[in-house]
């Protein structure tokens, strides 16, 4: 995969992500849900903390330190991108990961917190609620999973 379509994708993928977060906090007020379906909202929350609200809790240099840990790894991965851009899947995992690491990135700087607002449940168990990014991220991880069972490169 060439290069700049890499950065094509993780663009679009940051694009749409902004996009959306930009819609939702248009439309709803804070904690407010939309039922969608049986198993999902729509709904408005804030993430201060990482990943499942890890650190959501703490005092606020966690906004700092995850800035931090994401412009690190979009360095890296950015860097990956070029050196590895024969290998489809690898730079694709990556692409999407580098996108919705810059989403999530550009709210903890901009708002100090991460919009958060597709909520999927069960009953009354509900998956924490994310977002484009983080799905972006997570499909990404699995790909790189995947890839890393079936190529010859890191």
């Amino acid at each position: 995969m060439k290069f700049y379509y890499s950065l094509a994708i993780a663009f679009i993928v940051l694009t749409l992500d902004l996009a959306t977060k930009y819609w939702v906090e248009s439309s709803l007020v804070y904690n407010q849900q939309i039922p969608v379906t049986s198993f999902f909202n729509l709904v408005l929350t804030y993430n201060t903390g990482a990943a499942f609200s890890f650190l959501n809790d703490a005092s606020g240099w966690q906004r700092w330190l995850l800035s931090g840990i994401a412009l690190i790894a979009s360095t890296v991965i950015i860097f990956l991108l070029h050196k590895y851009a024969s290998s489809k899947l690898f730079c694709l995992a990556l692409s999407l990961v580098l996108g919705g690491a810059l989403g999530n990135l550009w709210d903890r700087i901009t708002l100090g917190h991460v919009v958060d607002f597709l909520d999927f449940y069960l009953g009354s168990y509900h998956w924490p609620a994310f977002n484009i990014a983080d799905s972006a991220i997570s499909i990404g991880a699995v790909l790189l999973i995947y890839d890393s069972f079936h190529s010859k490169h890191p």
